[in-house]
């Protein structure tokens, strides 16, 4: 195996991954607020693009770092809680599934935290990610990047995206919790 190929250095390319996306979070969030749709946009399928990609080189690896295994999911919980209270403030999703959403995370990483392991993410645990981001990038498609139809219909089926990642999130939420 080629130095470029090994266990370390995969396991370093997906932890460096990883950081990059944490730091992604601040800049989404002001990139929104200063009305920068088309660039919180195109951080946000960023983000999404890396976690899959450090996640594929973990595999690769044959695991990822422990430490990269704490990490992963807390920076996708920075990710996806940026735009999502943002979209709660603009009120375009109830702030009471955004609350139940926030919560669900805070108790799986108290969870993660536990577990010497980092807790490895469930297949639920991992469509729900799947799910939030595409929900997430329907409901901040840009309204300059299409007809006003268009956008709208992209909206809407964001909003009814998100709706099935909540029950994902509280099913893996359960199932997580049921291993303890």
């Amino acid at each position: 195996m080629t130095a470029a190929r090994s266990p370390v250095r995969l396991r370093q390319l997906a932890d460096a991954l990883t950081l990059t996306r944490a730091a992604m979070g601040l800049p989404l969030i002001v990139s929104l607020s200063a009305g920068l749709e088309g660039v919180a946009w195109l951080l946000l399928l960023a983000g999404a693009l890396s976690d899959w990609l450090d996640g594929l080189l973990a595999r690769r690896a044959g695991g990822g770092s422990v430490w990269g295994a704490r990490l992963d999911p807390l920076t996708d919980k920075i990710l996806i809680a940026a735009p999502l209270l943002w979209l709660g403030a603009a009120g375009r999703l109830p702030l009471w599934a955004i609350w139940l959403l926030l919560a669900r995370e805070l108790l799986i990483s108290g969870w993660r935290a536990a577990e010497r392991s980092g807790g490895p993410a469930s297949l639920t645990g991992k469509a729900k990610t799947v799910l939030q981001f595409a929900s997430l990038l329907l409901l901040l498609w840009p309204g300059s990047w299409g007809a006003g139809a268009v956008v709208s219909d992209l909206h809407r089926l964001g909003w009814w995206l998100f709706w099935p990642s909540l029950v994902l999130a509280l099913s893996s939420a359960a199932g997580y919790l049921r291993q303890r």
